[in-house]
């Protein structure tokens, strides 16, 4: 099964998302080299198998233009009360 896996930078305020695979035991497998100068929390998204390569063109080629947009200080700002620090 794959996944996403989001990865919140603080400093840059970005996230990234990163392609992954489940297994059966729930074992999670990036399929890129993910270098953190420390531990990261991270939202797992998993899809089906029959939804595999059915998403939306749109979506991905809105995506860059929207992290743009919400890597902005007044959509963290607008949003932080949504937040908790662990």
């Amino acid at each position: 099964m794959k996944l996403k896996v989001n990865v919140r930078r603080r400093r840059s305020n970005t996230i990234r998302t990163i392609e992954a695979v489940v297994d059966k035991r729930g074992r999670i497998r990036l399929l890129e080299d993910v270098k953190l100068p420390k531990a990261r929390r991270a939202l797992v998204t998993l899809f089906d198998d029959a939804s595999r390569g059915h998403v939306s063109e749109t979506a991905l080629l809105s995506e860059p233009a929207l992290a743009k947009d919400w890597s902005r200080p007044e959509e963290d700002e607008a949003w932080s009360h949504l937040q908790s620090e662990p």
